[in-house]
């Protein structure tokens, strides 16, 4: 029987594990009600996070779309991005697949037929990662882009209520138009 075919079986112990894994990283207090609130509205966090894993795992049953990976990928990374996680927490998750599909599998992971298409898995686990980490990358820079923003306006607002500088107004022609508008 194919890997994938194996996998597919074993999908809901698979994932559930995962999701497990990946709420851990949290403090104890959280990853406890993360596991326990079912409810999408009460628990937004636990609820992406266990669709998005869901979603993850069927990618990588097939060749994996970079594109359908990352809008699987993105809410997960995007939660953790604006925690206190490190870019290795926040993507590190993704690799752990590799020992839970070993686990599941036990004995048969060593099948000299089994190791060649645990490779193939295994790239598809690796280039997830690499999606991940880019994800990552890109909602940092967005949260850095956006309190450098408020950091200017701030200081700008500071010295203009000092009177160190002001806005410069715009030159009124005969008409009543400014100049940018004609």
């Amino acid at each position: 029987m194919k890997l994938e075919s194996v996998l597919v079986k074993k999908q809901t112990a698979i994932v559930k594990k995962w999701f497990d894994l990946v709420v851990d990283t949290y403090p104890a207090d959280t990853s406890r009600f993360l596991k326990r609130q079912k409810d999408p509205f009460a628990n937004p966090v636990g609820s992406t996070t266990l669709e998005g894993l869901k979603a993850i795992f069927t990618d990588l049953m097939g060749e994996l779309e970079p594109e359908s990976a990352m809008g699987h990928i993105d809410p997960i990374i995007r939660i953790r991005a604006v925690q206190n996680f490190t870019p290795g927490q926040a993507t590190g998750f993704v690799l752990s697949l590799k020992k839970i599909v070993r686990d599941q599998l036990g004995d048969d992971a060593g099948d000299p037929e089994r190791r060649k298409e645990l490779e193939a898995f295994d790239a598809r686990v690796d280039q997830l990662c690499l999606i991940a980490f880019d994800v990552f990358v890109k909602c940092r820079e967005k949260i850095f882009q956006i309190q450098a923003t408020e950091q200017r306006n701030r200081f700008f607002k500071a010295f203009e209520r000092a009177g160190l500088v002001s806005e410069i107004p715009e030159k009124e022609t005969d008409s009543g138009k400014s100049d940018l508008t004609q």
